[in-house]
């Protein structure tokens, strides 16, 4: 089955570079320069500079290419441009092509998660056929050939179960879950969390400091992951603490490098600036913020994030605002 992937960052590329050796992977690069670099030098020198693809994986710039006959779509853009690329795209997938989201975010404006953007666009195709892959998945690691798992989120049982064996391999383990809208939210949520991790990481705290941001994260995430209607051990699993500890400890991931350059009291633009890739949760929070409002949740964490982001607020004083909330009980990790 030919395998459509769209978006050439970091992770679109991963992902297509380790399913080459199943069958015909296709890779959609918004840059016709970079999908010749891909076919001819066989690396993605703007994402993926110091690694070697495999010769079978074919890029193209043309969206129709890609998405031609099709068995599967995988889509790998960032969270602010899923809509327009998916519309661009919607006359070459058919109803019933299973399609999966690499994205980590929520529409501004909308609120939706991007399996709900996919099925607001396609009108007419399959719902129980649009998930999620999403787990501790950092992309140089993954393309390095390092043991990973993650969780292949998808209502119908039937793709999902098709799917995993497509994106299996001797060092990815791939799981299967039919929490699609738990597992895709705790994706979106720690993105908030990781900026917050970095900020405490380039405040200079250490491992006590991290192990008590990453457990109140994971009860923030989990309240609210809960309230929109994802299952609470959905949040205990690869997509909600494996995801969270991976992004919230490890330089490799961008938030948590947006928080580490701001908490060593550079300004947003200028972290943004020096990164090559997007920083979801930087675009997501506010919108994490307003879920959260919809639903009567509480979340702390995020919303001294966003005074950070937002309001000129420096990371010391987030940090003030949350060790000085009023005293409470813990309420079982959620509280």
């Amino acid at each position: 089955m030919k395998i459509a992937v769209i978006g050439a960052g970091s992770w679109g590329t991963a992902v297509a570079n380790m399913v080459a050796s199943k069958g015909p992977v296709v890779l959609w690069a918004r840059r016709p320069e970079l999908a010749d670099a891909i076919n001819s030098e066989h690396s993605n020198p703007d994402y993926l500079p110091d690694h070697i693809l495999a010769d079978d994986l074919i890029a193209t710039s043309s969206l129709a290419e890609c998405l031609a006959d099709a068995g599967a779509v995988v889509i790998g853009v960032p969270s602010h441009g899923f809509r327009s690329v998916l519309e661009q795209g919607r006359d070459h997938i058919r109803p019933e092509t299973p399609i999966v989201s690499l994205a980590k975010g929520v529409e501004q404006g909308s609120l939706m998660r991007m399996t709900e953007v996919a099925a607001d666009v396609l009108g007419d195709h399959r719902r129980d056929r649009i998930g999620v892959l999403t787990g501790p998945n950092l992309a140089k690691e993954i393309v390095s050939g390092q043991p990973a798992a993650t969780v292949i989120a998808m209502e119908d049982e039937e793709s999902a179960k098709a799917l995993q064996q497509v994106f299996m391999g001797p060092s990815f383990r791939v799981y299967t879950n039919d929490d699609v809208v738990g597992s895709e939210s705790a994706g979106a949520l720690k993105n908030v969390m990781a900026i917050a991790a970095g900020m405490a990481h380039g405040l200079g705290f250490g491992d006590n400091t991290m192990a008590t941001l990453i457990t109140r994260a994971l009860a923030e995430l989990t309240r609210l992951g809960i309230a929109m209607g994802g299952r609470p051990l959905t949040f205990a699993g690869l997509a909600g603490m494996g995801d969270l500890i991976a992004t919230c400890m490890s330089s490799k991931s961008r938030n948590h490098t947006v928080g580490y350059g701001l908490g060593k009291g550079k300004k947003l633009d200028d972290v943004i600036a020096e990164m090559n890739q997007v920083a979801e949760g930087v675009k997501s929070t506010p919108g994490i913020l307003a879920l959260a409002e919809r639903h009567g949740i509480e979340m702390p964490i995020a919303t001294q994030v966003a005074r950070v982001l937002y309001e000129d607020a420096s990371p010391v004083e987030a940090l003030t605002n949350l060790m000085a909330r009023e005293a409470k009980p813990e309420m079982h990790g959620i509280g």
